[in-house]
């Protein structure tokens, strides 16, 4: 028996499930939806689907399990075009980066019948410096070695979470369950606070007096500066994102701009000494940070990671058992 996955939104993350789930079509029937329909149609091509449909209630309405994989700024209205038609006890997963507000808008607009479970997906590192989006951005192993951080909505069954984390290890990533609030203050300033430095960095260079010969001169440190702001998110998701984590947002544009202060202080002062400490601390956070990156050298997640890694089969059993739950109302008791 199959069981059918609707992705809805065909981006790097979505077409990415896709490609990875591709080995297993033999138990999961692949649905995919898109606004652009070009992009639904190449991640079909790509082999990330079984079919495409134009129309988000009949996507949703056979779906065991529902990802929403479209930006920050589409995920309220993405939330109300399911609401309606999807079925008793299916699972609903989202993969924006910041989770309050998502949460919010899931306990508003799905029906009691629905699992909503956020997850944010941490890439493998092999892919952590390419700007690339879009379908054309996917790969199969796209979250192979990297982490599915998982907020769960209250009173959501074990078995749905279950769910949740089965799919990140069938991804290949480990799991972490983490508090909404913590998870919004930490993707503020790894995720939120990049993509708002790098268009402080466009705006003020490309807007000055010489920019029209400065350009010609721009390499490697502009561009992965301000690569950033105009990849992996919209401006759209980005200006909601950040008026979303408001107070996130202002503590650590607060704390940035004490920093600007003291580097400032501290070339104008000439202080060599203490420019170089401070460059030299910024080099050797880096290279820690990339190489536990690498080596996927979690901490806490490989904590959380000890259960036993679930068979295709457990995964697939498992979608199949809650849609039984909805035939059968005894069991719902």
């Amino acid at each position: 028996m199959t069981v059918q996955i609707t992705i809805i939104g065909m981006g790097q993350i979505g077409t990415s499930i896709g490609l990875a789930l591709a080995e297993h079509t033999t138990m999961v029937y692949r649905v995919g939806h898109d606004k652009e329909i070009a992009a639904a149609n190449l991640a079909k091509k790509m082999g990330a689907l079984d079919r495409v449909d134009i129309n988000i209630p009949h996507a949703v309405e056979d779906a065991g399990l529902v990802i929403l994989a479209v930006p920050l700024d589409e995920m309220r209205d993405t939330l109300k075009a399911v609401a309606q038609d999807i079925r008793p006890d299916v699972v609903v997963v989202d993969m924006a980066p910041v989770k309050e507000s998502v949460l919010a808008w899931a306990h508003e607009l799905l029906p009691a019948h629905a699992h909503y479970i956020g997850l944010v997906p941490v890439i493998n590192p092999e892919y952590l410096q390419t700007h690339d989006s879009g379908a054309e951005a996917a790969h199969a192993d796209l979250f192979r070695k990297g982490l599915l951080a998982i907020v769960p909505a209250r009173g959501v069954p074990s078995e749905a979470i279950k769910l949740a984390t089965d799919l990140g290890h069938l991804l290949g990533a480990e799991h972490l369950f983490i508090d909404p609030a913590e998870l919004d203050s930490m993707m503020t300033a790894t995720h939120l606070l990049p993509q708002l430095m790098a268009a402080v960095l466009l705006n003020m260079t490309v807007e000055r007096p010489g920019w029209r010969e400065a350009r010609m001169l721009t390499g490697r440190p502009f561009a992965a500066a301000t690569g950033p702001a105009v990849s992996f998110d919209p401006s759209g998701a980005i200006a909601e994102a950040a008026l979303g984590l408001r107070e996130h947002v202002l503590r650590n544009l607060d704390n940035l701009i004490e920093h600007l202060h003291d580097l400032r202080a501290d070339i104008d002062k000439r202080d060599v000494t203490s420019l170089t400490r401070y460059l030299e601390d910024a080099r050797q956070g880096y290279e820690r940070w990339l190489q536990e990156r690498k080596a996927a050298n979690w901490g806490a997640a490989e904590m959380a990671s000890k259960s036993e890694m679930p068979s295709v089969q457990d995964f697939f059993g498992r979608m199949v058992g809650m849609r039984r739950r909805k035939r059968d109302p005894e069991a719902r008791k």
